[in-house]
């Protein structure tokens, strides 16, 4: 399975809306037979046990390099900023949208 890493906001706006917009999307992208990584769903962890923003990135990081493409949806977000920033760094392919993301891997899938 392709492991797709999503990147989007999640202190700028509403952060309990931000989370439900990634597991929206991790549905989604579940639904289309992809193995998606909800860096947001760390939000519960930080709840009960709270860590530094910086820890919270490292581990995000860690993530990224064992994925094979990064997801990065719209809206301002510093933190998904850093993500893509380090995706591209590490020659990750990026994509913008789900139907980018799907109608790629359907042409790899077709060749």
């Amino acid at each position: 399975m392709i492991k797709v890493y999503i990147a989007s906001p999640y202190t700028v706006g509403d952060p309990a809306v931000n989370v439900k917009r990634q597991i929206d999307v991790t549905d989604i992208l579940l639904n289309h037979g992809f193995s998606p990584y909800t860096p947001l769903y760390s939000h519960f962890q930080h709840m009960v046990h709270p860590r530094s923003y910086e820890d919270w990135m490292k581990l995000d990081l860690d993530w990224i390099d064992v994925c094979d493409c990064l997801l990065r949806l719209d809206g301002e977000s510093p933190g998904a900023d850093t993500e893509t920033e380090y995706a591209e760094s590490i020659g990750l392919l990026i994509f913008y949208s789900i139907e980018e993301l799907v109608k790629f891997y359907k042409k790899v899938e077709e060749l």
